[in-house]
């Protein structure tokens, strides 16, 4: 029995090609099969593109080549290591990167394509934009009376489990309601706000906190919340310190703080409109939201 790499690998195409000639049906098959591979492989990377988990898809490529290399030249010592690394090594990834891999497997089956194909995108667009200026107002003014807030915005991964540990609501966004949610000692004050499908779904909602690792001693529970829902979802969570009156952005686990109006908006604009549909016109959205009269709620 030959156990030469190579030339195990010219006969397996030998066979393959002299099968695809017989039966030219098989060619169709095989480009439908190549479309499918490839198109899935891209969405991952995309998914992937710029994560910690990108860094851990290099390194198993490099082991991959390592491994075939170390069996072509025949270092029978190395290739029992790595191959038994690889062996046992998945199962290992699977539970470190458990909340990677179920994020990527979400977005992939993510409705916002089928959206895209059915024509029903550029009303969507116009929506999500002018929504997102009502809630940088709404920010804006808690900010000014430092007023505590967390607003977590839902993208391609759907927050039905966080949604639920809340109270419902349900209804359109709007800067005086956002306000009056998050305004001291009222009932909805304490927890986030859970922004899903182009509407407040629900409030005074639970999310999942960081490590201590993962944060700064000086941030408080609402910025360690905002940490932890953006490492295990692909939400973007603004927060406004009851303390300072700062804002922040948390987002793939990562937090962008001391953020002033215009920053604000462009960020949110640019992860949730420009990354997930291609931009249109802002100027009539924008002229929009100016025209919102913000009232104010006097508390007595």
């Amino acid at each position: 029995m030959n156990n030469n790499p190579m030339i195990e690998f010219k006969d397996f195409w030998s066979t393959t090609f002299t099968n695809y000639i017989q039966n030219p049906w098989s060619i169709i098959t095989l480009i439908i099969d190549v479309v499918i591979v490839a198109f899935l492989i891209y969405e991952v990377v995309k998914i992937l593109k710029g994560s910690r988990a990108m860094q851990l898809v290099k390194g198993i490529i490099f082991l991959f080549v390592i491994t075939w290399l170390s069996s072509i030249f025949n270092l029978k010592i190395l290739n029992y290591l790595l191959t038994t690394i690889m062996t046992y090594g998945v199962i290992l990834l699977i539970v470190l990167f458990q909340p990677e891999l179920r994020r990527a497997l979400e977005q992939l089956g993510s409705s916002n394509k089928l959206t895209r194909y059915l024509g029903l995108e550029k009303d969507i667009i116009s929506k999500t934009k002018e929504d997102i200026y009502k809630i940088g107002i709404a920010v804006m003014e808690l900010s000014k009376t430092k007023t505590g807030a967390l607003i977590v915005i839902e993208r391609d991964i759907r927050l039905k489990e966080i949604i639920s540990t809340g109270v419902t609501i349900n209804g359109e966004i709007s800067p005086q309601l956002l306000v009056n949610i998050f305004t001291p000692n009222t009932p909805l004050h304490d927890g986030a706000v859970i922004v899903s499908e182009n509407k407040i779904a629900a409030a005074a909602c639970v999310l999942p906190l960081a490590s201590d690792g993962d944060i700064s001693r000086e941030l408080g529970t609402r910025h360690r919340a905002a940490i932890g829902m953006s490492k295990e979802s692909d939400a973007i969570i603004v927060v406004v310190s009851e303390e300072t009156g700062k804002i922040s952005i948390a987002k793939e686990g990562t937090l962008i703080a001391d953020l002033k109006e215009e920053a604000l908006k462009k960020i949110l604009i640019s992860n949730i409109v420009t990354k997930r549909f291609k931009m249109g016109d802002q100027k009539s959205i924008i002229e929009k939201v100016k025209n919102i009269k913000f009232k104010k709620n006097k508390q007595e």
